[in-house]
C-alpha cells in the first residue's frame, strides 16, 4: 500500500532542501570527513551545485570516494575494534600492519585503548598534537579525572589540560592510575623544533621522563605506551632503539614490563611500577646511560 506523501523521508528531503548549498557542503564534510571544507573545494562544490553540474548526492559520492574517507574510514574502524575489545574485556594481539605509507596509529590506537579498564585517574602525555580520533576517543573511555600534559597546550573538551615537562611533572607521587604514552617518549630530549618547541638532545632525558611517570603512578597502576622499534638511529626530532635497549631503559626506571608486542617498526607495552625492592635489581641490571652508549658506538 503506498505510503502518504507527508512521510518522514518526504520531510528529510524537505529539511535539506532548506539548507543552502555552503551549508550543505559544510554539513557533509563535517559529518563524512570530519572537518569543515576548506575554502577551495567550498568554492568549488557550491559552484558545481549551484550550475546544477553537480548533485548533491554527487558531491557525496565524492567524498566517500575520497582517499580521505579511506583515512577517516581506518581509523574509525581501529577504534571500534578497541570499543567492541572492552565491552568484552579481552585486549587486543596481532593486529594487522597498517597499509604501506599509513600511520602506525592504526595499531597503536587500538592496543592501548582495549587496555583500558575503567580506571578512575587517567593521564595522556603529550596530548596537544595528538590525533583528533584518539583525542575523541580518549574522552569517550569516561574516566572520572583525564589530564593531559604537554609543554604545548590545547583545548579538548573533557580533558584538563596541563602545561609541564614529562620529566618534571608537577603532581604528587601515585596521582594516576593509568598513563598513555603513545609514540611520545622517543621525542623528549630530541629536536622538537616541529612543534615549536626548542630543540636539544639529552641521552639522560628519556630514563628521566620514564622515572618521573612511574613516580606518579599508582603502586598498582599502569603506563601504555608505544614507541618505534629497530635498529638504533637518532632521527633528529626522536630516537629510534632496539627492544632490548626500550626494556632496558624501562627497567632502570623501575617499570615492569607486563605485556608487550612487537611490530616490526614500532612496539606496544603495557608497564607495571615495579617493587622497591625490585627497583633496586633492576636498576642493577640497566647502568644510567652505558647501555645507551654502547649501543650507538656499535
Amino acid at each position: 500500500m503506498p505510503e502518504p506523501a507527508t512521510n518522514d523521508r518526504l520531510a528529510r528531503y524537505l529539511a535539506l532542501g532548506r539548507l543552502t548549498d555552503a551549508e550543505f557542503v559544510q554539513h557533509a564534510f563535517r559529518f563524512i570527513l570530519r572537518r569543515d571544507a576548506d575554502a577551495k573545494a567550498l568554492g568549488h562544490l557550491v559552484e558545481g551545485l549551484g550550475t546544477a553540474a553537480l548533485s548533491r548526492a554527487r558531491v557525496i559520492a565524492g567524498l566517500l570516494e575520497s582517499d580521505e574517507f579511506a583515512r577517516v574510514r581506518r581509523y574509525d574502524d581501529a577504534l571500534a575494534l578497541a570499543r567492541n575489545a572492552r565491552r568484552q574485556r579481552k585486549t587486543l594481539r596481532e593486529l594487522p600492519r597498517p597499509p604501506e605509507g599509513e600511520t602506525a596509529r592504526l595499531v597503536e590506537f587500538p592496543w592501548v585503548l582495549s587496555r583500558y579498564r575503567g580506571e578512575r585517574r587517567v593521564l595522556d602525555v603529550g596530548y596537544a598534537f595528538a590525533d583528533p580520533p584518539y583525542l575523541a576517543e580518549l574522552v569517550a573511555l569516561g574516566a572520572e579525572q583525564l589530564v593531559g600534559v604537554d609543554l604545548n597546550e590545547a583545548d579538548v573538551p573533557g580533558l584538563t589540560p596541563v602545561v609541564a615537562d614529562v620529566r618534571r611533572l608537577p603532581f604528587e607521587d601515585r596521582s594516576f592510575d593509568l598513563a598513555f604514552c603513545v609514540s611520545v617518549i622517543e621525542h623528549v630530549g630530541y629536536d622538537n623544533e616541529v612543534y615549536g618547541l626548542e630543540s636539544e638532545h639529552d641521552e639522560e632525558a628519556i630514563p628521566a621522563a620514564l622515572a618521573e611517570l612511574r613516580r606518579v603512578l599508582a603502586r598498582d597502576g599502569r603506563m601504555l605506551v608505544t614507541v618505534p622499534s629497530g635498529r638504533r638511529s637518532d632521527e633528529g626530532w626522536y630516537v629510534r632503539l632496539p627492544l632490548e635497549e626500550w626494556r632496558g631503559l624501562f627497567a632502570r626506571a623501575g617499570l615492569v614490563v607486563a605485556e608487550d608486542e612487537d611490530y616490526g617498526g614500532f612496539y606496544c607495552a603495557d608497564l607495571r611500577p615495579a617493587p622497591q625492592h625490585r627497583r633496586r635489581f633492576l636498576g642493577a641490571l640497566a647502568r644510567p646511560s652505558a647501555l645507551v652508549r654502547s649501543k650507538s658506538r656499535g
